[in-house]
């Protein structure tokens, strides 16, 4: 009965729990629904609206994108309106500055709408043609102004530069506002500053600054009669000339600097002296503009037409100087003071001061001139020089006094060792003489002037013995520059004046080895002691000579090769035209060497003539074999013709080389013509295989160790007896033979 109690108990309280969990059951399957019907109507309707609203939001955001944009347009465009109307009033009522700064401010406007992309309004051409038109009118306006404040009068004549002219030119001056009554002009600071804003003032302060040193600074320098006078009127103030008989031709400095000083004073005080607002990278006053813009021309003029004219020319007034050193520092001061002319000292007055070296450079410019006129003629005007010629060496006095002994010894020693050497070795008296050849008459000239030079240094100050003996150097340095630039087309295109180019080189690097050393004692300290030598100069004007002469031997070669490429590669030799084509380029070549061997005759030394002819013979019998030797086939008329080809070269070729003019003198050298043609012995050998037969070339041959062999190289033959012979039996024993 207990058990049936005890599960009864607990029946009831799990009937309660258990419909709870049903109930729950029930609930969870209410819940599921209703999120099943509540997903499906977010996935159909309120996604649907969502979409809709973000299309709508972006347009509307686009759309307010737009609206400012054109909002922000129509604000420039406005902006740009009332700058222009307020331009206008501003102009009318000659307020420049105003009138400018509207102007630019609806340049700026219009500047920010150009860059706008995607908006590239019509309306925009048409407002920077506006913008454009109106600068130019304001533009106009202000050099109307401009005018009136610097006035100009010229008189009719035409010969703008003539003292006349400037006697009778004036510049007026606007000094103060008009009477009561009158409209006021604007005064010049307004005027100026508007420029300055419109970017215009750098193009009107350097016409002003042209005018100036055209009609009243240049003239005032090279015309020592002129005089300024100024004259001041009740609002206008007039600079004017007149002329007066001068003291002196040159202008003096000291007076042309007050003259000077007196107009950029006038300047300053009643045109320039007015403060700018200018843009912040061009903070610079009026007066530093105009000064920055002429002041090199004027400084330029002065040294030249002026300081130059008033160094002395000798030694005695070279004191005097000090009083127009001072005048240049006081001028300058002036200008500095009105600010023309910024913090350092100028070129001007470093000119000055330095006069001593003017003195010397007035001496050695001489020198240069000469030298320079010399190296400017003709190089073709001869003389000729023996190994016994020298230059007319001027006779030297006694080392100057103040060379104590100390000087004198190292002199004595260097003559003890020479002697000493002339007993163990005697050198031949012709060591240091040149051969015999021609060189242009200037340059033997040239040479005298070095030394003449040279003797003036032995007697002259320190400063200017120094100096003068650089000149010297300064004439070599100079023909180093200037010969082969000025004659360089004739020394291009004659053979003849190459050669003699080269001779001189030569001639003048033979005299600079000694050149410092014969005045060695002569000299001040400073040169005295090893400096005062040209020997450092020799090597370069060696190669001078010698490039100028192998580009000729270039030129004259291509014309060699340039005639022998008409040969027809002097192949099949038996076709008539061929053989003529060969014959004439044959000719031709012997032509231009017997042409050249005349030109280089008596010119060129002995030496150097047979080198050079025989280089270029060789050049044209080198390139014959060379041709003969690529050929295939070579029949035996090909044979005999090529062989009296080259029987021509060998019996006229030695007769070009004609170095004198006496024609007995020249036989030795024709004998000696294979010293100087290398490719000789090849060439005859070429000949004796083109006349030989088979049995013959191979004893030429001699088992590597004949005159053949000497020559041509085992492929080389074996290639001609191909070429010369058929194919047979005794070919192919030869050719084993060859090896």
């Amino acid at each position: 009965g207990e058990v049936c109690n005890m599960i009864n108990e607990k029946y009831n309280e799990f009937l309660p729990s258990m419909q709870s969990a049903e109930d729950l059951v029930l609930q969870v399957d209410e819940l599921t629904n209703n999120i099943d019907l509540l997903k499906a109507l977010i996935e159909n309707e309120v996604q649907r609206d969502l979409n809709i609203a973000v299309a709508e939001f972006t347009e509307l955001k686009q759309q307010l994108e737009r609206d400012t944009l054109v909002l922000s347009v129509l604000k420039k465009l406005q902006e740009f309106d009332i700058a222009v109307k307020e331009y206008n009033t501003a102009l009318l009522e000659k307020k420049y500055v105003t009138a400018a700064q509207q102007l630019e401010k609806a340049r700026s406007n219009l500047k920010t709408l150009e860059s706008r992309k995607g908006f590239e309004l019509k309306i925009l051409k048409a407002l920077g043609k506006e913008l454009t038109v109106q600068t130019q009118n304001m533009l106009y306006h202000l050099g109307e102004e401009w005018q009136k404040l610097a006035v100009w009068k010229f008189p009719p004549s035409k010969e703008s530069s003539s003292l006349e002219f400037v006697v009778h030119s004036e510049l007026h001056l606007r000094t103060v506002l008009l009477k009561e009554g009158d409209i006021a002009g604007p005064p010049v600071a307004d005027v100026l500053q508007a420029f300055a804003i419109l970017g215009e003032l750098h193009n009107k302060l350097k016409n002003f600054g042209q005018l100036l040193l055209k009609y009243i600074l240049k003239p005032l320098i090279l015309y020592p009669s002129l005089q300024p006078f100024t004259e001041e009127q009740s609002n206008v103030f007039i600079l004017r000339f007149k002329s007066e008989k001068p003291s002196l031709d040159h202008s003096c400095p000291i007076e042309v600097f007050d003259k000077i000083k007196l107009i950029f004073e006038v300047l300053y005080k009643y045109l320039l002296n007015v403060p700018l607002e200018q843009p912040a990278e061009d903070k610079k006053e009026l007066t530093e503009l105009l000064g920055d813009m002429i002041w090199e021309d004027l400084s330029d003029c002065l040294i030249q037409n002026c300081l130059v004219n008033s160094i002395p020319t000798n030694s005695s007034k070279l004191e005097q100087y000090i009083e127009v050193i001072k005048s240049t520092e006081v001028f300058e001061k002036a200008l500095k003071d009105m600010r023309f002319l910024k913090g350092d000292t100028t070129e001007l007055l470093k000119y000055a001061r330095n006069i001593n070296s003017h003195f010397a450079n007035k001496k050695c410019q001489d020198v240069i001139v000469a030298a320079r006129n010399l190296m400017t003629s003709e190089i073709h005007n001869t003389v000729k020089i023996t190994p016994d010629s020298g230059v007319a060496l001027p006779k030297l006095s006694e080392p100057r006094a103040g060379h104590h002994l100390e000087t004198q010894k190292p002199s004595n020693l260097v003559r003890n060792d020479v002697v000493n050497l002339e007993n163990e070795t005697k050198l031949s008296q012709y060591t240091f003489s040149l051969p015999t050849c021609r060189i242009s008459s200037s340059v033997e000239k040239l040479m005298e002037l070095a030394y003449q030079t040279l003797l003036e240094a032995t007697t002259s100050t320190e400063q200017c013995s120094i100096q003068l003996f650089y000149s010297v150097r300064n004439i070599f340095q100079l023909f180093c520059d200037v010969v082969p630039t000025y004659h360089k087309e004739n020394l291009q295109k004659l053979p003849q004046l190459a050669a003699i180019h080269h001779n001189n080189c030569m001639y003048i690097a033979h005299h600079l080895l000694t050149l410092g050393h014969q005045f060695r004692y002569h000299l001040n300290n400073i040169l005295c002691d090893g400096v005062a030598t040209f020997v450092d100069m020799v090597p370069g004007f060696r190669r001078l000579g010698t490039e100028c002469f192998l580009a000729q031997m270039r030129v004259q070669k291509g014309e060699i090769l340039e005639r022998l490429s008409s040969a027809r590669n002097f192949s099949n030799m038996d076709d008539e035209e061929n053989y003529c084509a060969a014959k004439k380029a044959i000719r031709q070549v012997l032509h231009q060497l017997k042409r050249l061997g005349k030109v280089w005759q008596d010119v060129l030394p002995v030496y150097v003539y047979c080198k050079a002819m025989g280089t270029l013979l060789n050049t044209a019998l080198s390139e014959i074999v060379t041709r003969i030797a690529a050929l295939e086939d070579i029949s035996a008329k090909d044979a005999d013709r090529l062989y009296s080809l080259c029987r021509t070269m060998v019996e006229e070729g030695p007769q070009v080389f004609t170095p004198l003019p006496e024609d007995d003198k020249n036989k030795k050298y024709q004998e000696e013509v294979p010293v100087y043609v290398p490719k000789w012995m090849m060439f005859k050998e070429l000949m004796i295989i083109l006349q030989a037969n088979l049995q013959e070339i191979v004893d030429q041959w001699a088992d590597g160790k004949g005159p053949l062999a000497a020559e041509f190289s085992a492929a080389e033959v074996k290639s001609l007896i191909r070429a010369l012979f058929q194919n047979t039996e005794r070919r192919a024993a030869a050719l084993t033979k060859i090896k």
